[in-house]
């Protein structure tokens, strides 16, 4: 009886174990070579990123919560860190990937990266982001599916593709650097590429095929540098299903405006005649119109394409109101954010409005760009987060140089760490202002957003009677159109050093950025994940003892 009972217990202490393996989430290992490789992409032979040979890079595929461990190793002669851009690293800013939060990758060095895409779906990408390094290439699509016992709100589709647009430059990264610290523009982008290939390229072979009467879904991301464009296929309708990871209200359009390091999705029906059709990228809102296509052919087709291209939409109105027929699919289950316990983000109270302005101005004779007159300028040595966590930030940065209304414009610009702070669990208004006469583009790392209103002019109280206080989509990436304003309402729930920036890198390199430091007071596991051991460390932290350990959760 004794031997039973002890074997019966050592069965239940085995299955126990077995069931908590099994408990934890999936992981997907990634060896990542990264290196310079000669290709021609715009009838020119040029250096571009490539990541184990290939450009674009390896798809990260796989569902909320794995765990994601990507080993880098940088071959480059440049130090090296990799953004996963509208991944939000819950309680992990540690693995966010930017100069103010990691300590580089050096030359001839290897550094993983762990992350879990934590109660995410949808359609993401990342990119290298240190320096202008993103106009080299080094992005990749991540796609993030919802778990296997989640319905999601259409059938399984018979293909999934991804299309990675954007513009591109034929100088090399370095050299754009070199302008812009020198005080000039990186100018107009010598075209387009579609999934790192040209207008010939995409075509041949066909970069798409569907067979008649399935579905199919298209994963569109804008990963160029400065130019919004327009998506369509000729004689087939868009059935947009998923936005910046949340699903949408099924609406279809003949054509949608994607604007820079924005990601959608959206379905085909293969209703058509068998033949090829042709996917069209246009530029918007550029006196130079430029347009790239790739072949979508139906099995067995043998009819070409025609050549005349589906006309694109014109005009800065039409535009916004395409944002404004985007609607959450509120009755979608699905992993989304969660702000204090209820999707009625209309229904919380605002805490604090923060209003920022993108300016242009002269610092020592050469163009800068700031939000709220202050150009972001990241500490050469120590990363903010790190200086922050190690209490060493006297030296390297000051909390809140700015306030939460722009300065006067007469007031000059000031060079350095824009690091503001936020109450932790505190729902905030952040409006976007952009007096420029070119459209702009901004990102939160670490959250979605409600992009609740946007409108012309300069934002007033009375501008929130426009929100959409209901249903706007839940994104983390929103477009500021020229001389006009964006509001967007989040709860900064989640603790960590996070960066705010405008996604024409061209602005962003040259100051119009900040981060925004979010600590729970609590100093509790629950809230923020202590600094792994293997972290990197530079700078000033490099020999100090590791901080006290946030207290169990």
């Amino acid at each position: 009886m004794t031997t039973m009972r002890a074997s019966a217990a050592l069965l239940l202490v085995a299955a126990a174990v077995l069931a908590a393996v099994r408990a934890e989430d999936p992981y997907h290992f990634f060896d990542w070579k990264v290196t310079y490789g000669t290709r021609t992409i715009m009838d020119v032979a040029q250096k571009v990123m490539l990541i184990n040979d290939m450009f674009p890079g390896p798809t990260i595929n796989c569902s909320s919560n794995n765990n994601i461990v990507v080993n880098v190793f940088n071959q480059l002669d440049h130090p090296l860190l990799f953004n996963w851009h509208g991944i939000q690293q819950r309680k992990n800013s540690w693995m966010d990937g930017m100069p103010g939060t990691n300590c580089p990758i050096q030359p001839g060095t290897n550094w993983t990266y762990k992350w879990q895409p934590k109660d995410q779906i949808g359609t993401f990408f990342y990119f290298p982001s240190m320096g202008m390094q993103r106009a080299a290439g080094g992005y990749g699509i991540i796609t993030v599916h919802s778990r296997l016992l989640i319905p999601v709100p259409f059938d399984e589709p018979a293909g999934d593709y991804p299309v990675l647009v954007g513009d591109w430059y034929t100088k090399d990264h370095t050299v754009l650097a070199k302008n812009l610290d020198a005080g000039k523009s990186i100018g107009r982008p010598a075209g387009l590429v579609i999934n790192g290939k040209n207008e010939k390229d995409a075509s041949n072979p066909p970069m798409y095929t569907m067979e008649a009467g399935k579905v199919y879904r298209f994963r569109v991301c804008n990963v160029g540098i400065k130019t919004s464009l327009n998506v369509r296929i000729q004689g087939h309708s868009l059935k947009l299903v998923e936005m910046e990871g949340s699903h949408t209200v099924q609406n279809s359009y003949d054509s949608l405006d994607v604007h820079v390091a924005q990601c959608v999705s959206f379905l085909v029906t293969a209703d058509q005649k068998p033949g090829d059709y042709l996917l069209v990228a246009s530029t918007r809102f550029l006196k130079e119109y430029s347009a790239i296509t790739a072949i979508v052919r139906y099995n067995g087709s043998n009819t070409p394409a025609s050549p005349k291209l589906p006309e694109g939409p014109s005009g800065w109105a039409w535009s916004i109101n395409q944002w404004r027929s985007f609607r959450w699919n509120l009755t979608a289950s699905a992993a989304r954010p969660n702000p204090q316990g209820s999707y009625h983000y209309g229904q919380i109270n605002i805490t604090r409005t923060i209003k920022l302005c993108t300016s242009k101005g002269k610092v020592d004779g050469k163009e800068r760009f700031a939000l709220n007159g202050v150009s972001h300028v990241d500490d050469a040595q120590t990363p903010l987060k790190l200086a922050e966590y190690f209490n060493a930030s006297s030296g390297v940065f000051e909390y809140n140089l700015i306030g939460d209304v722009p300065p006067a414009t007469t007031v000059p610009q000031k060079l350095a760490p824009n690091v503001i702070s936020a109450e932790f669990r505190t729902f905030i208004e952040v409006v976007f202002e952009n007096p420029e006469k070119s459209i702009d583009s901004f990102h939160i790392n670490g959250y979605a957003f409600f992009a609740a209103g946007m409108g012309p002019g300069i934002w007033t109280p009375e501008c929130r009677k426009t929100y959409n206080l209901l249903d706007t989509v839940s994104r983390h990436t929103i477009q500021v159109y020229p001389r006009s304003w964006t509001a967007v309402m989040l709860t900064f729930d989640n603790a960590g050093m996070w960066n705010i920036r405008s996604n024409m890198w061209e602005r962003y390199y040259l100051g119009a950025q900040l981060y925004v430091s979010v600590v729970s007071p609590a100093r509790s596991l629950r809230d923020e994940y202590n600094m792994p051991e293997i972290a990197l460390r530079c700078g000033k932290v490099v020999g100090l003892p590791m901080p006290p350990s946030y207290l169990p959760a």
